[in-house]
């Protein structure tokens, strides 16, 4: 008789073990898909495809299945998007989430749910401090990273004063803040402008000519940018000027920027010319399904299905096993296409952040270049203040 309730409980055992094995895992994806930010959502959705196709669409064996959202880029919308995915849908993984305050929005109902929830893009500075999460992991940046590195680039160059502009949003003052945080020369002037309604800056960008900065350093994410570069060429200051960027210059502006885009010097962790195994296959990959170059947006993504897949063949598809999903996470136990990094005690990637320049290639084609390395293994300046240690 024991024999036999053991022979039914192990049965019982495979059966559920089996069921489990065709399960499908749910991951949610929030990201902007209409809108000034639309190309860089759909990018990133691409990008994110492109990762389940390589891993043949499943984790540790089982099917993956994807809900995707579009936020508006509106956090009240992002936030009914999150807690949609999360009641509804009943997904298992939340990633995505371009902006800063859309993710600030929509963490806390991932938070309150138990539920690992990927940023794919945006990096506030609240969640890499005082609001980090041990359900919250990054694979891109904390906003005021990569114009850290401008900043220092600027002192390398022996830049004086520099005039600032940026959308006046959780990520702009992300980024001000950055840039102000090493650069040591004279701040003579400051405009946050209207977001993401303004696309005329030529009262600022007249203020920033009145104010004969030696730079001016811009923030303007999306079709802002591209408007953004055409008024500095426009009102005479291409040239004559010098600008740096964060985030206006990438694979998705250039193609229509062009000549307003070169000789702008900017950063990022990562470029299409990485020269690691995982961005050849990435890049080559992408350009071969989609027919153009991939942006950061697209490689973050990508790197969050590479990030996911690793917590979940971690503990063999057992999902419910958090703590061990957690912890393989934090160990960024897969093939990143920005090469190795590791993550801080707040979930953010401690990681090198590259000089860069849009360029024409050998057949006359605009395409961005790695030209050196600002700053190396760097970590964010809010971690001090993430109550996990």
């Amino acid at each position: 008789m024991r024999l036999g309730i053991a022979c039914l409980a192990l049965a019982s055992c495979l059966a559920t073990t089996s069921a489990s094995a065709e399960e499908s895992i749910k991951i949610g994806f929030v990201a902007t898909f209409s809108g000034p930010l639309a190309a860089a959502g759909q990018d990133m959705r691409d990008a994110f495809e492109l990762g389940l196709d390589h891993l043949g669409r499943k984790m540790a064996g089982r099917p993956v299945e994807m809900f995707y959202e579009d936020d508006q880029l509106k956090p009240e919308v992002g936030k009914q998007k999150t807690e949609k995915l999360l009641e509804a849908s009943h997904v298992d993984i939340l990633t995505g989430y371009i902006a800063s305050n859309v993710l600030l929005a929509s963490l806390p109902s991932a938070v309150n749910a138990k539920t690992f929830l990927v940023g794919a893009n945006a990096g506030p500075s609240q969640i890499a401090g005082s609001l980090c999460s041990p359900w919250f992991f990054s694979t891109s940046w904390q906003g005021d990273q990569v114009p850290q590195a401008i900043g220092e680039y600027l002192n390398q160059k022996g830049i004086k004063s520099a005039f600032l502009m940026a959308p006046n949003y959780a990520a702009g003052k992300d980024v001000i803040a950055g840039l102000k945080a090493d650069f040591k020369g004279q701040i003579v002037g400051e405009e946050y402008t209207k977001w993401p309604d303004q696309l005329d800056f030529s009262a600022e960008l007249s203020k920033a000519r009145a104010a004969k900065a030696e730079a001016v350093f811009a923030f303007y994410p999306g079709a802002a940018g591209l408007q953004f570069l055409g008024q500095y060429a426009q009102l005479g200051l291409q040239g004559r000027i010098p600008l740096y960027t964060a985030f206006i210059i990438d694979a998705l502006s250039l193609p229509r920027a062009k000549d307003l885009a070169l000789g702008v010097a900017m950063a990022q962790h990562w470029g299409v010319d990485l020269p690691n195994e995982a961005n050849k296959r990435f890049v080559a990959d992408f350009r071969a399904r989609y027919k153009r170059e991939p942006s950061f947006y697209a490689a973050q993504a990508y790197d969050a299905v590479g990030l996911i897949d690793s917590a979940v063949v971690a503990v063999g598809g057992d999902l419910a096993k958090k703590d061990a999903m957690r912890a393989a996470m934090e160990k960024a136990n897969y093939s990143s296409v920005r090469g190795h990094y590791r993550y801080g005690n707040n979930h953010f990637p401690i990681q090198n952040f590259y000089l860069q320049e849009a360029v024409k290639d050998a057949g006359g084609n605009y395409t961005i270049k790695t030209t050196a390395t600002i700053l190396k293994d760097h970590q964010d300046r809010y971690h001090d203040q993430c109550p996990m240690k």
